[in-house]
């Protein structure tokens, strides 16, 4: 028995090294896959390794163009590849791991491994990865086309009646997570055949309903100021303001921003030149008068108590409201006009300009009792008259030349208060703002070229005196009654 066991190693051994033999043999010519091994279910029995790698890299150029069907917002489909996504074989070290197999180890281990391949196959998975900012960048490029922002709800005022007009679901890609849906899915779902992978889309619902925009019909709040004197170009910036504020609708917690919508300042946005205020002086701007609408819709807005969040008042005071009811805008300094829908209901905003009037109406849902009253008073606390003007001299003028510059504004404080009577008694008094508006003198350029020396002193000592109208009397003593006096004023 002993003998026998020697005899019957002994033959395993030799036939072992005969098959071994045979293999080295084969290997120092070109080695190949051993039989029963595949990789991704294709048999690669028999293959040298670089015919393994055609076939491999043959069969990845054709994974790459199988079709991907991304659904995008609203289910618009995007057909892609991943090729487009950077597919790329990421494993390719199977490749040795395989060509090895049977070819480690003792002579017996390696027998062993040869026969377990003739009674069950070896399969080598494939690994392929995928460029996250390949993925980023075709989502950005082509599933955001779909992208739709939600509309709320409107309303538009025709003659004296509401229209509502339907709002718009939004729907947005949700770009981060989308990229970790189609990364995922590919690297440890997919199968290889075309397919179909959902993003991930945010759906934004409208603000508003018919029924709750149908509650819009109540004037909480409405002012008028009149333009009469207003030459052509400044109540082209009225009217053009009023428009692009016209038919604004707020639902609650919404913000006010005139800048916002009236601007930008320019002829292409409806602008023309006109006087407008800065640093103390009258000069002509494009959009001047723009802030005798925000003044205008502060009032109504007051009187509809709605939460005023930025307010200034003008430099110098302006004509067509009391001191303190104003509210200028500039847009070189930031300076805005806003206001917060504090209600329970939307607002709508009409603004109209007749006969030189401009108006606006705050439409909404009144919960004000019909007793209570709100009004608002001016209070004035000090008035600062010019006492002298302020005169050039200009000796590249002629004496009898006199060009007015800038016409006089009386300096102001004032406060505006809220009073609030229920039945005719008051019951509230608040404090609004406090405003202050520079003095400026009257502004005039007076020549003084002449060849007279007495002259010119006269004339010199009359612009020392501060008075415009005092020059205006030396000169016409200095030329005499009968001469004209030469006056450009503007």
């Amino acid at each position: 028995m002993k003998f026998a066991w020697k005899s019957g190693l002994f033959g395993l051994l030799l036939m072992g090294n005969v098959l071994l033999t045979g293999v080295t043999v084969q290997a120092a010519e070109e080695p190949t896959m051993k039989t029963g091994v595949y990789i991704d279910n294709m048999d690669m029995s028999g293959l040298t390794r670089a015919q393994v790698l055609e076939r491999l890299e043959d069969y990845t150029a054709q994974l790459e163009q199988v079709e991907l069907t991304l659904i995008a917002a609203n289910g618009n489909q995007v057909q892609t590849t991943g090729e487009a996504l950077g597919m790329q074989w990421a494993n390719e070290e199977l490749v040795q791991e395989a060509m090895e197999l049977g070819t480690k180890g003792n002579v017996i281990e390696r027998y062993k491994a040869i026969k377990d391949l003739e009674n069950d196959k070896r399969n080598f998975t494939m690994v392929f990865d995928y460029d996250m900012q390949a993925i980023n960048d075709f989502l950005a490029q082509e599933a955001t086309k779909y992208n739709q922002a939600a509309v709320d709800f409107a309303l538009i005022k025709e003659d004296k009646e509401f229209k509502v007009v339907e709002g718009q679901i939004g729907y947005a890609l949700d770009m981060e997570t989308s990229i970790d849906i189609v990364y995922d899915f590919l690297t440890t779902q997919w199968d290889y055949a075309p397919c179909r992978i959902e993003l991930d889309i945010d759906v934004e619902q409208p603000r508003g309903s018919v029924e709750e925009l149908a509650a819009v019909q109540d004037i909480m709040g409405s002012y008028t100021t009149s333009f009469t004197s207003s030459g052509a170009e400044r109540t082209a910036n009225v009217t053009n303001g009023c428009r692009l504020i016209n038919g604004v609708l707020l639902y609650p917690g919404d913000e006010f921003s005139a800048l916002e919508l009236v601007t930008p300042f320019s002829e292409k946005n409806g602008y023309a030149m006109a006087g407008s205020y800065l640093n103390g002086k009258v000069v002509d701007s494009l959009g001047g008068g723009i802030c005798q609408v925000t003044t205008t819709l502060y009032n109504a807005v007051l009187l509809s108590e709605l939460e005023i969040t930025e307010r200034y008042n003008h430099s110098m005071s302006v004509s067509y409201v009391p001191p303190a009811n104003d509210a200028a805008i500039a847009e070189s300094a930031g300076k805005d006009f806003k206001f917060v829908n504090n209600t329970e209901a939307p607002i709508y905003i009409e603004g109209f300009v007749k006969n030189k009037h401009i108006t606006f109406n705050v439409y909404g849902k009144e919960y004000r009792p019909e007793n209570r009253v709100v009004t608002y008073e001016s209070e004035i606390l000090e008035v600062i008259n010019p006492t002298t003007d302020n005169i050039i001299a200009d000796n590249t003028k002629h004496l009898g030349y006199i060009s007015m510059e800038e016409s006089a504004h009386i300096g102001y404080k004032a406060k505006l208060w809220k009073v609030v009577t229920v039945d005719g008694v008051e019951t509230e008094r608040t404090q609004v703002n406090s405003s202050k508006y520079k003095m400026t003198p009257r502004t005039a350029v007076v020549g003084t070229a002449t060849g007279d020396p007495n002259a010119y002193n006269e004339i010199m000592a009359a612009i020392g005196t501060g008075s415009i109208d005092h020059v205006r009397n030396v000169i016409a003593l200095l030329q005499g009654a009968a001469q004209q006096v030469v006056i450009a004023d503007i």
